[in-house]
C-alpha cells in the first residue's frame, strides 16, 4: 500500500460557534479566511471568549488529511513540531491513537499552535490561528527518512516560511515522492500568488482548492478557469465548488472537465471539509480508481465531518464512505 507523509502546522483546533460577526470585525479577522494572530492577540481573543462554550480537536490542515488516510487504513506519518505543554501532550497522543507514525520536534518554550475557529450562523468557518511551536517545523525534519514514503501532503499554510517550503518540496522530489498540495486559503493564495505558481510549476503533482481559492490564483470569478489555469501547472487540479461538489482535470486527460456533485448533509461545522476531501481523493487516487471515484470519495468524506463539530467523526462512518 502507498504510504503517505504529512508535513504542516501541527495545531489543536479551538472551536467556538459564534451568534454574529461582530466579534470578527472587532479582532480585525476577515471572514472566511486565516490570519496569524500573536501572543497578545490569543489573549485579547481568550478574553473574549470567557463563558463562551468551546471545544477542541486535533487539527492543522495537513495533520487532517493524514489522521482521516490513517482512519481509512493507509500508513501514514507526520511532521510537525508541538510545545511542551498539555495541548502538545493531546496533539500527539491523539494521533498516535490512530496509528500514525509521529515525527514531532517538541519545543520546550513555546506553546502548542492553536487554530481557533469562529464559526458563525452560515457555517463558515474564520480562523485566528497562533502558530506557537508550529514554526520550529525544520526541526523535525532532520530525524525523517522521506524515502521511507511514496507520498507528500503538504499544506499552503506553509507559506510562513517559503524558503523552508521550497527546502521540504525539493527533498521530497529528490527522494522520488509524488506531492499533494493544498492551497489551504484564499488570501494566502492572493498575497504569495508568485510563489504559489512556481511552486507549483516545480515541485506539485496534485493541487486542491476550493472556489475562493481558485479565483484568487486566476484572478477571475471563473472556477472552471481556474481550474484549467491550474492544471497547465501541474498533473491533477481539483476545484472544490461547495455545496454543488467538486471538479478536476489532469494534463493526462487533457480538456476533460470531470465533475462529481456533493451529497445533501445538514451542515453543523465545515471545519476540515476540504482537508477530508484531499484524504478521500487521494485514497482513491493511490487505489487506481477513476477520476470521478476520487471525486466522488473526497465529497463523501467532506459530507461526514461537515456533521459534527471539529473533526471527531466516528471512524466507521468514515470507512462507510467509500
Amino acid at each position: 500500500m502507498t504510504k503517505i507523509i504529512g508535513i504542516g502546522n501541527a495545531l489543536v483546533d479551538v472551536l467556538v460557534h459564534i451568534d454574529n460577526e461582530k466579534l470578527l470585525y472587532e479582532l480585525g479577522l476577515p471572514k472566511g479566511a486565516m490570519t496569524h494572530i500573536d501572543r497578545k492577540g490569543l489573549m485579547r481573543l481568550r478574553q473574549r471568549l470567557v463563558g463562551v462554550h468551546v471545544e477542541r480537536a486535533t487539527g492543522g490542515s495537513a495533520a487532517n488529511t493524514i489522521h482521516a488516510l490513517a482512519v481509512l487504513g493507509h500508513h501514514t506519518g507526520l511532521i510537525g513540531a508541538v510545545g511542551d505543554d498539555e495541548t502538545g501532550r493531546f496533539f500527539a497522543e491523539q494521533n498516535r491513537a490512530r496509528g500514525i507514525d509521529l515525527h514531532l520536534a517538541i519545543i520546550a518554550d513555546e506553546q502548542t499552535g492553536t487554530a481557533n475557529t469562529l464559526v458563525t450562523p452560515d457555517h463558515e468557518r474564520t480562523f485566528a490561528t497562533h502558530l506557537g511551536a508550529a514554526v520550529y517545523l525544520e526541526r523535525a525534519l532532520c530525524e525523517v527518512d522521506l524515502s521511507a514514503y511514496d507520498l507528500l501532503h503538504i499544506e499552503g499554510y506553509l507559506l510562513q516560511d517559503d524558503i523552508l517550503l521550497h527546502k521540504i518540496l525539493q527533498a521530497a522530489k529528490d527522494a522520488g515522492l509524488r506531492i499533494s498540495y493544498d492551497l489551504a486559503s484564499w488570501n494566502i493564495v492572493r498575497d504569495h500568488h508568485a510563489v504559489v505558481t512556481d511552486l507549483m510549476e516545480k515541485y506539485v503533482d496534485i493541487v486542491f482548492a476550493n472556489e475562493d481559492e481558485a479565483v484568487a490564483f486566476c484572478g477571475v470569478d471563473d472556477p472552471k478557469r481556474a481550474l484549467r489555469e491550474l492544471v497547465a501547472k501541474t498533473d491533477i487540479a481539483v476545484v472544490k465548488v461547495g455545496k454543488h461538489g467538486a471538479m478536476a482535470m489532469t494534463q493526462e486527460t487533457g480538456d476533460e472537465v470531470f465533475f462529481a456533485p456533493a451529497q445533501e448533509r445538514t451542515v453543523v461545522d465545515t471545519t476540515a471539509a476540504g482537508d477530508f476531501f484531499a484524504a478521500g481523493f487521494l485514497h482513491g487516487l493511490v487505489g487506481n480508481k477513476s477520476i470521478d471515484t476520487c471525486l466522488a470519495y473526497g465529497n463523501s468524506m467532506a459530507g461526514e465531518v461537515i456533521q459534527v463539530m471539529g473533526t471527531q467523526v466516528a471512524p466507521e462512518k468514515l470507512r462507510k464512505c467509500l
